[in-house]
C-alpha cells in the first residue's frame, strides 16, 4: 500500500511539473504568492524535493537573505534599530510565504539563575512576536519558546560570548 502511495505521489508531482506554464518554468517552477502547499518542489534535474528538503532550503534562505536572529543588551528584551530592521525583513518574508509558521526561541547568556534566564528568554521571544504582530503577521503563525542559558551560541565567560548568546532566533516551523 505504501509503495502505491509513493508511486502515486511521484506520478502526481511529475504531472504537475509537466503541466507547468512557460512562466512557471522561467521562474524556477514557482508562481503565485510564493507559498508552496504541495508535497514537493520540482528540481531542475526532474527529481522531487521532499518536504524536509524544501523546509531546509527555505530555512537557509531565511537565515542568509532575511536574518533569523536578533540580539539584545544585557538584562534587556528591548529591540534596537538593527533588530527591528531584521524583523521588518522577516515580516516581508512571511507576507511572501503566507503558509510559513515561525517558532521564536528566546535565549540568554550564562549569567543569572536558570529561572531568571528562562524568564528573560521568554520576554525576548515575546518581544519579537509582538513586533511581528504589529507588522501584520497573524498570531496563529507565530509560537514562542525559551531556552534561557541552556543552548549557548558561543562558549566563554566574556562579553563577546555573552553578546552572541543574548538573542532570539526565528525558526521556520511546520
Amino acid at each position: 500500500m505504501r509503495r502505491i502511495a509513493v508511486t502515486f505521489t511521484a506520478l502526481t508531482a511529475l504531472l504537475a511539473v509537466a503541466a507547468c506554464s512557460d512562466q512557471a518554468q522561467q521562474s524556477g517552477g514557482v508562481t503565485g504568492s510564493g507559498s508552496n502547499t504541495g508535497g514537493g518542489v520540482a528540481r531542475p534535474s526532474g527529481n522531487v524535493m521532499s518536504e524536509a528538503e524544501r523546509l531546509a532550503q527555505m530555512q537557509r534562505e531565511f537565515q542568509t537573505s532575511v536574518g533569523d536572529r536578533v540580539y539584545y543588551g544585557t538584562d534587556s528584551h528591548s529591540l534596537n534599530a538593527d533588530a527591528k530592521a531584521t524583523l521588518d525583513r522577516q515580516a516581508a518574508f512571511l507576507r511572501r510565504y503566507p503558509t510559513v509558521m515561525l517558532r521564536i526561541e528566546g535565549h540568554a547568556d550564562e549569567r543569572g539563575t536558570r529561572e531568571y534566564n528562562l524568564a528573560l528568554g521568554d520576554r525576548r521571544a515575546q518581544s519579537v512576536k509582538e513586533y511581528l504582530l504589529a507588522q501584520g503577521v497573524a498570531s496563529g503563525r507565530l509560537s514562542t519558546s525559551t531556552f534561557g542559558k541552556e543552548r549557548p551560541e558561543a562558549n566563554g565567560a566574556n562579553e563577546q560570548a555573552w553578546a552572541q548568546n543574548r538573542r532570539a532566533i526565528s525558526v521556520i516551523a511546520q
